[in-house]
């Protein structure tokens, strides 16, 4: 007993000491948040919500073609190849013509030199820099990151107990939910009393900080869409954020198609194995 009384005296003040410590500016101020992000991004509807849920191929190009006309600037898809373009709906032939736009560094040839050729359907999409470095250098000491994955590493946690319905409701969209928000969110000044480094544009759902060094990246009316579709910032975001889901996971829907299969199989499976537990043990004397 005096032990764990002993135990609870330290923690007891151990907690003093970080109250007296936060009280004193070791935290934050009461104009600024203790958190990010300071907003939490909306639920959106999408085509590939849900276990049934499949990717409008619509959406991805439009999305794939704002990726090419604005975020390849700066961003890279390093882990995806344009061959995975067919899953967007584009032919054989449209792929190769797609790939030939990109210029990729190859080699050594016979005489041990690199050499720069059009990129070939099983090419990896090129990166804008030639390494971290420079894209850091070009961006204000900050390097965009890779887009190959972003839809799956950026997602914010939503807490208890939603996150417990989230297994039921298989949501996964957290990602593209952020990547719109965030596209969308961007603030021209801070709130009151809110201070963010010079050279970085506020937006309350940047996940890492209270701002960040990317400037809002798009406008309304900046990429042409030739099926009629809303030209706008909001269009724009959701597109892209689909798109980026798809190179996060372009196998999402043969994935649920395969889960879905297994769910009837082993429900099938443990009726048979019911039956034949009746059967055998009804005719065993109890």
């Amino acid at each position: 007993m005096k032990t764990i009384l002993s135990g609870l005296a330290a923690v007891g003040l151990v907690f003093s000491a970080a109250v007296a410590t936060a009280a004193e500016g070791g935290g934050h101020s009461a104009a600024e948040p203790t958190h990010f992000p300071i907003l939490k991004p909306q639920e959106m509807d999408w085509s590939f919500a849900g276990p049934f849920g499949t990717y409008d191929k619509g959406q991805l190009q439009r999305g794939f073609k704002v990726y090419r006309e604005v975020c390849s600037a700066c961003h890279s898809m390093n882990l995806v190849t344009f061959r995975t373009l067919e899953g967007l709906g584009y032919s054989e032939a449209q792929v190769r013509a797609i790939a030939a736009e990109y210029t990729v560094t190859d080699g050594p040839n016979a005489d041990g030199d690199m050499f720069e050729r059009p990129a070939l359907p099983s090419d990896h999409f090129p990166s804008p820099f030639p390494n971290e470095a420079a894209a850091a250098a070009a961006n204000g000491g900050a390097a965009p990151p890779d887009f190959s994955l972003i839809a799956k590493a950026r997602a914010v946690e939503r807490g208890f107990p939603t996150f417990v319905f989230d297994v039921f409701t298989q949501y996964a969209q957290s990602g593209p939910d952020y990547i719109h928000a965030l596209l969308t969110g961007y603030e021209m000044e801070p709130p009151e009393g809110m201070e963010i480094a010079e050279g970085t544009y506020y937006n309350p759902y940047f996940i890492a900080g209270k701002s960040l060094a990317m400037a809002q990246p798009i406008s309304d009316g900046q990429v042409t869409y030739e099926d009629g579709s809303p030209e706008t910032i909001d269009q724009y975001s959701r597109d892209i954020s689909a798109f980026l889901m798809w190179a996060a996971e372009p196998h999402l829907e043969e994935r649920k198609k395969t889960g879905f299969r297994v769910m009837i199989f082993l429900l099938i499976f443990a009726g048979l194995v019911y039956l034949t537990k009746r059967k055998v043990w009804t005719e065993v004397a109890h």
